[in-house]
């Protein structure tokens, strides 16, 4: 049950800081929106920023798993590399779509704020790595020319998710996909 209410709060909260921002929502709002008492908040939780790891390790462990057996699920070779730019176009047709959680999050927070900032670090980093196992699973590459790309196709990833927020228009990822389909 303690495992339930806890959840049932990063989920909450997890709708409010991806939907509002970090900075725009409460820990008020986000016991009101849980239906709980503040005790039971703190009983979860010492502070609104352990609720924001918690949301930013939420939403990653859901993304991760998501687009990795989205990626799997297509044709070996080029297919399963330039299936993260299909993920993302179905990401960005989601009705709740708002961009980025770390990057929206990152952008909030104060830059000397390093728990917050370290575990972004650490899931974009994990993002490069499934990127760099997705290009050594499917293309013949050396592990320098390996780990160029990947982190070359990361930055057109992260560049699409951005622009197609800002434009609300999927051309950005069409474009970043049509790039990467000419690096590899």
């Amino acid at each position: 049950m303690k495992r339930d209410v806890r959840q049932h709060i990063i989920i909450t909260a997890s709708t409010l800081f991806y939907r509002n921002g970090y900075n725009s929502t409460g820990i008020n709002e986000i016991i009101s929106e849980s239906g709980i008492a503040k005790a039971t908040l703190y009983n979860h939780f010492k502070s609104k920023e352990d609720i924001c790891l918690a949301y930013l390790r939420y939403k990653h462990s859901k993304f991760s798993y998501d687009i990795k057996e989205f990626c799997l699920s297509k044709t070996k070779g080029q297919d399963q590399v330039l299936a993260v730019f299909d993920f993302l176009g179905l990401f960005f047709k989601e009705k709740d779509f708002n961009g980025c959680w770390c990057i929206k999050t990152v952008s909030e927070i104060p830059k000397e704020n390093e728990r917050i900032r370290n575990e972004i670090q650490t899931q974009k980093n994990q993002l490069i790595d499934f990127i760099t196992d997705l290009i050594g699973d499917n293309l013949d590459l050396s592990k320098i020319e390996t780990e160029t790309l990947a982190k070359q196709i990361y930055l057109l990833y992260e560049s699409a998710v951005a622009e197609s927020h800002l434009h609300q228009d999927q051309w950005p990822i069409d474009q970043a996909k049509g790039i990467c389909e000419k690096i590899i």
